[in-house]
C-alpha cells in the first residue's frame, strides 16, 4: 500500500490555500518528497507525518518553485532527529543549487547523499519502493519519475507440502531465496505462484507532452501530472512555457492507459481548478483536479476470490 499526500498544487508562486507543487509518499515506515517548493514544510507539519521518515527527495528542475522549500525542510528533517542518510536525487545542475541551499539550511546531522540522473536510471528509495526517471521538456534540465512497489507471487502452500519443506523455509522462499533441504535445492519458482500486478505512480510536471514520457507512464496506477493552463487558448503560452494544457494532459493519460489522473501545477490565474478538471475529463473520464493536503491511497488489486473494491479510477470517474 502506498499513501500519497498533495502538500501542494500551485505552480510560480504560493496562494492563499495553495501551496506549490508537491507530493510526498508513504511506504510503510518511510516518506519519499517528490519536488520541494517554497513553504512545503507548512502543509506537510499540518499532515501529522513527521519529518524524520524523510529517506528520500526527488526534484524534477531547478526553479524555484520546484526547490526553493529545501532549507526549511532539511531544518525540520534535522530537528526532528534524523541522522540516517537521506538521498536526494535531481537532474544536472542539482548539486551546485542544493549546495547553495544548504547554506542557508545550517549543519545537518545526517549525511544528505546527492545523485544526479540524466533520465533513464533507476533510483534506490526507501521502503521497498522502486524508482526510475525519464527526461522531460522545459528548456532546462529536467525529470518525470515513476514509483513502483512490487508484489510478491502468491506463496503456494500445497507446493511446499508437497515437497515435504518444513514451515521455517518458507518465509525464505516467500522472499526469494533459495533453500537447502535435506540435499536438495529449492528454488523459489517451485512453490511461488504467477507474477502479480504490483502498485505504480508517475510524477509528470513542467514539460510539453512527448511520446517518451506517454511511454514512461504506461498503464500506471495513478498519473500526477502539471496542468498549468485549463483554456485551449492558452495553447501558444503552454508551448512558450513548456508547459500543458489540461487537456494535453488528460491526452497524455489516455495514449499511456494510465488508470487514474491527477491534475496539479496549476497557474496562479486558474482560480477554481474545476474548469482544469472538466476539460480533462471531456477527454480522460477518470482525471480530477488535485486539492490541497488530500491523500489518496493505492492498494495492491485483489486477489482471485478476494472482495472487489472500488478502484481509484471508479472513483476519481465519478
Amino acid at each position: 500500500m502506498i499513501d500519497i499526500c498533495m502538500l501542494g498544487t500551485g505552480g510560480m508562486m504560493p496562494l492563499p490555500g495553495r501551496w506549490l507543487s508537491c507530493v510526498l509518499v508513504r511506504c510503510g515506515a518511510t516518506l519519499t518528497l517528490l519536488d520541494c517548493g517554497e513553504g512545503t514544510q507548512i502543509p506537510w507539519k499540518s499532515l501529522g507525518w513527521g519529518f524524520r521518515q524523510l529517506g528520500a527527495i526527488c526534484l524534477t528542475h531547478m526553479h524555484a518553485d520546484h526547490v526553493a522549500g529545501l532549507p526549511g525542510v532539511l531544518f525540520m528533517v534535522a530537528h526532528a532527529g534524523r541522522t540516517e542518510p537521506v538521498l536526494l536525487y535531481g537532474p544536472p545542475g542539482t548539486t551546485y543549487v542544493v549546495e547553495g541551499l544548504l547554506r542557508i539550511a545550517g549543519e545537518l546531522p545526517f549525511p544528505l547523499q546527492i545523485e544526479e540522473l540524466q533520465g533513464g536510471e533507476r533510483l534506490a528509495l526507501p521502503g521497498g519502493l522502486q524508482g526510475s526517471c525519464a527526461p522531460a521538456q522545459h528548456g532546462v534540465p529536467c525529470l518525470a519519475y515513476r514509483l513502483e512497489l512490487p508484489r510478491r507471487p502468491q506463496f503456494q502452500v500445497e507446493r511446499a507440502q508437497a515437497l515435504g519443506l518444513p514451515v521455517q523455509y518458507w518465509s525464505r522462499l516467500q522472499r526469494g531465496e533459495s533453500v537447502e533441504y535435506e540435499g536438495r535445492l529449492i528454488t523459489p519458482d517451485q512453490v511461488l505462484g504467477p507474477p502479480r500486478r504490483g502498485i505504480s505512480l508517475a510524477f509528470i510536471t513542467d514539460t510539453r507532452p512527448t511520446a517518451r514520457l506517454t511511454a514512461f507512464a504506461h498503464d500506471v496506477d495513478l498519473l500526477i501530472c502539471e496542468s498549468m493552463y485549463d483554456d485551449p487558448t492558452d495553447l501558444p503560452l503552454a508551448r512558450a512555457h513548456a508547459h500543458m494544457l489540461a487537456e494535453e494532459a488528460a491526452r497524455l493519460a489516455k495514449e499511456a492507459g494510465a488508470h487514474a489522473l491527477l491534475l496539479t501545477h496549476f497557474s496562479p490565474k486558474i482560480h477554481d481548478p474545476s474548469s482544469a478538471e472538466k476539460a480533462a475529463r471531456r477527454v480522460f473520464r477518470a482525471a480530477r483536479a488535485a486539492r490541497d493536503g488530500e491523500i489518496l491511497t493505492l492498494s495492491y488489486p485483489p486477489a482471485p476470490g478476494e472482495p472487489q473494491e472500488r478502484s481509484l479510477s471508479q472513483e476519481l470517474a465519478n
